[in-house]
């Protein structure tokens, strides 16, 4: 298959921060849908390394190293650089240029209200985020996806939110630099320049804008009953040997009101059951389900035949991303090839909003 510009299919955007080796709400939330995406959709995939920096600036140490992990993860979840686009974000230059120039035409206060920057100051108290790059991170990101002129952007339901400042954006950079003339009328009827009252104008928009391609995002609990995260210490990586995950599971929190060994349990309000949802067999499940309601079996052999689930699907997982651990001149020619594979698009978006904003000589044909 190729991923030559002649590609036909919709293309799709999406990256990950660089935070170490992926987990499995990482994997169930995002990197199990790419998988199957790659062989539906023309897709870029990257390792959003730049915006680690909005926030680890100060200690940026664990960037680089962080950032192989997760590649090597992609790859061992089964991201297939014949399939897709896999590369890291500040290898391709045009990911520094285009969001100085769409921060010459973001208002502030579109910043100021995404919702996630007052809830990471709170949820990051221990860090000084008064800073220029973490209040403009949201225009970093829409330049990710405007960048490669993406049809859709895969996010679960909760997170719908997070691309339409990136339409706010295109359709703001559209008002301004419309590829073809623009009515003196509009310009009466839109003073002010705001982005929802804006007209279309005839011909194709130099930044189109994205949509959601909503993907499932199925309910994954950590270890403590709260949501699988590596700030709450409670995750189950991609890479834990079968040994680790068993230990992992064997505290895990369940039915509070289970207490004694005799007692039936109630599978849904139980974090257990939750993760057996989402890796056991409809038979695994369905004995769960009816040990924990008549009390024939005890949580820990509930959690048993769970653990024996997760280490099946993790285990093809390891087996790949050992191969590629093992040789890592594969993963640098695989992330070279994306990178020139990116960067080539990327720059076909540049020259048009350079020649819109002034900065080109050169003219559309």
């Amino acid at each position: 298959m190729s991923n030559s510009s002649s590609d036909s299919r919709k293309r799709v955007l999406s990256g990950m921060r660089p935070t170490g080796k992926l987990h499995l709400g990482n994997y169930m939330g995002a990197l199990y849908n790419w998988v199957r995406l790659q062989h539906e959709y023309e897709c870029y995939f990257f390792v959003a390394d730049l915006h680690a920096l909005t926030t680890d600036y100060a200690d940026p140490s664990n960037i680089a190293p962080n950032t192989l992990e997760v590649v090597l993860d992609f790859l061992g979840a089964g991201l297939d650089p014949e399939q897709c686009v896999i590369f890291v974000q500040s290898k391709v230059l045009q990911h520094f240029e285009l969001p100085l120039l769409l921060g010459m035409i973001t208002p502030l206060g579109w910043l100021e209200r995404v919702p996630s920057y007052k809830e990471m100051q709170e949820n990051l108290a221990n860090k000084d985020l008064t800073n220029y790059g973490f209040l403009g991170y949201p225009v970093l990101m829409a330049s990710d996806i405007l960048l490669y002129h993406a049809d859709f952007v895969p996010v679960g339901q909760d997170q719908q939110a997070h691309v339409e400042l990136t339409r706010e954006v295109a359709r703001r950079f559209n008002f301004f630099y419309p590829r073809r003339g623009r009515k003196e009328q509009d310009l009466e009827k839109h003073p002010d320049i705001r982005p929802v009252t804006v007209a279309r104008w005839e011909g194709d928009e130099i930044l189109p804008e994205p949509q959601v391609l909503l993907t499932p995002s199925p309910k994954l609990p950590g270890t403590d009953g709260r949501k699988m995260s590596k700030s709450y210490g409670n995750t189950i990586l991609l890479t834990d040997p079968a040994p680790v995950i068993r230990q992992k599971l064997k505290p895990m929190v369940t039915d509070p009101a289970r207490i004694r060994r005799n007692d039936p349990g109630n599978p849904e309000v139980c974090p257990v059951f939750d993760l057996h949802k989402v890796f056991s067999s409809a038979e695994t499940q369905r004995k769960a389900r009816e040990g924990c309601t008549t009390a024939s079996i005890g949580c820990i052999e509930c959690k048993s035949w769970l653990a024996d689930e997760v280490v099946a699907e993790l285990a093809p997982i390891q087996e790949r991303r050992l191969k590629f651990e093992n040789d890592p001149s594969l993963v640098a020619d695989i992330l070279k090839a994306g990178q020139q594979r990116a960067a080539a698009r990327a720059e076909q978006t540049m020259v048009q909003v350079r020649t819109a904003m002034g900065l080109s000589a050169e003219r559309y044909e």
